[in-house]
């Protein structure tokens, strides 16, 4: 099985993680906004990778990559020690629930105990 980088999960135009991904028939995805940005540059809508030309106007959301930046994202705030929920560090451990919890959410309705 090969092993996913976090480039992978980066727009080739910000080169940050996506954020509300699109794909284009060509199969290269981007950020909505960068492509939108690039778009309003140049007079043809064409992928800013391999210039290819785009025939629909809006392109389809990559839901699979959405799904996969939102992970990835989780994934770096738990092991900063972040609150996935609430950004807030994690200071407990709910022994009901076998997980790290911060303040906010020792107060909620989920760990009463």
């Amino acid at each position: 099985m090969a092993s996913r980088s976090d480039d992978d999960l980066c727009c080739p135009v910000c080169l940050e993680i996506f954020k509300n991904p699109v794909i284009l028939s060509c199969s290269h995805s981007f950020c909505k906004e960068c492509l939108e940005k690039c778009w309003r540059e140049k007079p043809v809508r064409e992928c800013p990778v391999c210039k290819r030309r785009s025939s629909k106007a809006d392109p389809l959301c990559n839901l699979a990559l959405k799904n996969l930046c939102l992970l990835q994202e989780r994934n770096q705030t738990a092991s900063e020690g972040l609150c996935s929920l609430h950004s807030e560090k994690l200071k407990l451990f709910c022994l009901d629930h076998q997980q790290p919890v911060c303040l906010v959410c020792r107060d909620s309705d989920k760990h009463p105990n």
